[in-house]
Parts: structure tokens; C-alpha cells; sequence
């Protein structure tokens, strides 16, 4: 970094230039379609990505999209809705025409320099789009295109893109150490699940409604539009993800706990979450899973079972109430299902807690990153 300053203190003695992100080079507009179109054209083998909002893709073939829509230079995807980010994209793309995005044309201008700037600058984006619309955070193209970018010399933002580059590929590997490492839990979680249906070898199947109590979590709604981390009260949310934010809201918790553990599912995908601290949730799709009183059973232990259940959302119903609560899960003795969890929470342990292992290791090396990031991006600007 000393190498960096030097670069910058001989050629940019006053300090460094700010210039609006929108001159740059070119904004694209993307391409009219829908997501029901992005899956009918998608292809395996596809050359071309769409991209939607969230993480939503779709590879598509060649003459599938406009050629006039299609991006063949390195360019960064601006994500302005909802979750505010950025996608750097290097092959060619498109997008749908609600999102936009930049392929700077400047030579002494890098790319994913001002990738990596912009990063530092989700936050700060993100309380703008709060800002405009209470129910889904939305950008407008002006927000983006009058951002101030720091142009140090073009060699200092090439050292910068090679430390952030080094970064990033470090985090990479280690994260398909941790999906291998995922893969290899559920094998030996569903072999230990595989259980033989026989009532004479000492296993019962039960449906799932059998077994636990179902809640509509009308009551643990949150109202308040307020999210921040400096609230203390979780906030859970529909979808894969779950954990939204915090609010202010301190009435209608779940007081749930290690103790008090209760299990949530999202009622329309059927993704479901172990939850043993306190919370409230966002959407009334969430309903709240407990044990019967009068089951024979451990809730950690149909936890792990349910997620052996080969769910498909075009043969069974998305509910609970219907064809989701009469799955079959084996249900052995008391001591067998203790044995099991006693072995599954080790293996969840080292690929999900963020305490120890890998998962550990990927959170210390992100939070490096974000350190070394923000101060490699962090300039004076000429006066």
C-alpha cells in the first residue's frame, strides 16, 4: 500500500479527482422480458447471461436476445431494487430492462477499480433507496449517474484491482472447500436418515402434521419500516434467506431460545430455518413449527429429517396445510434419534457456524477484505 501512496502523492500531489460515475463511459438500457421468458429461453450451454433482480440469471444461446440489447464488454450491473448492489460481468450479457449498467470506456480508467468503489458505496445507496419507496428500496438511474468516483493514477488503480483480485480469489476457494465440504454432510445426513419402514425393525414413519403443532404468525408481524443493525430485535424474512434485519419493535416477539427452539417455514417456497433466539418476522407467509406435546419425538431431530424430504414444487402442494405436513419422516427410538443428532449438529457445526472452521476462516477473511478495501479506496479529494 506504501507503493499506492507514493503513486499517489507524485502524480496527484493536491489530492484526487472526483468525476460523476454516468461520464464515464456507456449506461445500458437492457432488454424487455420476463422472468417466465428468461425460463423458457434458458439454456445450459447458454453463452449469453440475463440478469434479474437478486441473484436471479438465466444463460441463454446466442440470437436469443436482440443483438442491439446485448453487452459484450466488461461492465458493472447495477442490482436497484430491493437489496441495493453491484455484479461485475466480464462475457457477454444483458439484463431486464428495469435494471441498468455501465462499461466504462475511459483508457485511463479501470473497470473494476470503480467496481470495487462501489462497493464501499452500497450502504450509503442502499439508505437512498429506503429513502424513495417504503415498501421496496428503488434507485433511480439519476442516483448512480451523479455518484462521484475517485480517479487515482491509472498504476494505483491497477495495484488496488490486484490486491482486491487476491482477496476475492481466496474467499472463492474457500468457499468451494465449504460447498464440498456441504455435499460430503449430506451424503452421511441422508445414509444416517435412510431408515427401513419396517414397524418390526423399531422405526415408525409418521407424517410431518403428526408430529408438530402449526402457528400463523399473525401475532409476531413487524409494522415498522425502521431496519438497522443498531436494533436489537431479529427480523426473519420469506424466501431462502430469512434474516432480513433488525427493528425497533420490542412487542410481539417470539421469545424463542435454545431451550424454547422452534422451527419456520416459508409457506409457499417450503424453505425452512432453525431459529432459538428471539424474533419477529416480515412476511405472513411464515408460519412456526413446534412439537406436539403429546409426540414422540425430538424437534432437532425432524429438523434434520425434513431436509432429506425430496420436495418438488410441480408435483406437491406449497403449503403446509396440504400435501407438505403428510410427508413421511422415520421416526426411531429416542436414544437413536439423539445418536443422530449428536452426529449431524457436529457436521452442521462445521459447515454452517461461523465460530470455528471454514466458515470461520471465510467470515475473517471477508471482514480483511472489507478492512483493506474501504482503506484502499478511502482518498482526498482535490480541493
Amino acid at each position: 500500500m506504501s507503493q499506492i501512496q507514493n503513486w499517489i502523492n507524485k502524480l496527484s500531489p493536491k489530492g484526487i479527482k472526483f468525476v460523476e460515475l454516468g461520464t464515464l463511459g456507456i449506461r445500458n438500457k437492457g432488454t424487455t422480458i420476463t422472468a417466465a421468458q428468461m425460463k423458457i429461453i434458458q439454456s445450459k450451454g447458454g453463452t449469453i447471461r440475463i440478469f434479474a433482480g437478486g441473484q436471479t440469471i438465466a444463460d441463454v444461446n446466442e440470437g436469443t436476445v436482440p443483438e442491439k440489447d446485448v453487452v459484450r464488454v466488461p461492465s458493472i450491473i447495477v442490482k436497484s431494487r430491493g437489496h441495493i448492489g453491484f455484479t461485475y460481468y466480464d462475457r457477454p450479457f444483458s439484463h431486464k430492462s428495469e435494471l441498468w449498467s455501465y462499461s466504462v470506456s475511459s483508457e485511463q480508467v479501470s473497470q473494476k477499480f470503480v467496481y470495487y468503489y462501489l462497493l464501499t458505496q452500497v450502504d450509503y445507496l442502499q439508505r437512498i433507496a429506503r429513502a424513495k419507496s417504503v415498501k421496496i428500496p428503488q434507485l433511480s438511474i439519476k442516483d448512480t449517474d451523479k455518484l462521484l468516483i475517485p480517479l487515482p493514477p491509472y498504476k494505483a488503480q491497477q495495484e488496488i484491482v490486484r490486491i482486491l483480485d487476491t482477496f476475492t480469489k481466496l474467499e472463492a476457494e474457500l468457499e468451494a472447500e465449504l460447498e464440498a465440504r456441504r455435499k460430503q454432510y449430506k451424503y452421511y445426513r441422508d445414509e444416517l436418515l435412510s431408515l427401513p419402514r419396517s414397524h418390526n425393525e423399531g422405526v415408525n414413519w409418521m407424517a410431518l402434521g403428526k408430529l408438530l403443532d402449526y402457528e400463523q404468525p399473525g401475532k409476531y408481524r413487524v409494522n415498522s419500516v425502521a431496519y438497522d443493525n443498531s436494533f436489537d430485535t431479529p427480523v426473519l424474512t420469506a424466501g431462502q434467506t430469512f434474516i432480513l434485519g433488525y427493528t425497533d419493535e420490542i412487542n410481539g416477539v417470539y421469545n424463542a431460545s435454545p431451550e424454547n427452539p422452534v422451527i419456520i417455514i416459508d409457506d409457499f417456497t417450503t424453505a425452512f430455518k432453525w431459529v432459538d433466539f428471539p424474533f419477529k418476522v416480515k412476511s405472513s407467509a411464515m408460519k412456526l413449527l413446534t412439537l406436539k406435546p403429546e409426540a414422540v419425538g425430538i424437534l432437532r431431530y425432524i429438523y434434520y429429517a425434513m431436509k432429506t424430504i425430496r420436495y418438488s414444487p410441480q408435483i406437491h402442494a406449497r403449503q403446509w396445510i396440504g400435501a407438505y405436513s403428510n410427508f413421511l419422516i422415520p421416526l426411531p427410538t429416542l436414544a437413536e434419534q439423539d445418536r443422530i443428532i449428536t452426529i449431524l449438529d457436529k457436521f452442521e457445526n462445521l459447515v454452517s457456524d461461523l465460530s470455528f472452521g471454514l466458515p470461520a476462516e471465510i467470515k475473517a477473511r471477508r471482514q480483511q477484505y472489507e478492512y483493506y478495501r474501504n482503506k484502499l479506496l478511502t482518498f482526498k479529494e482535490i480541493s
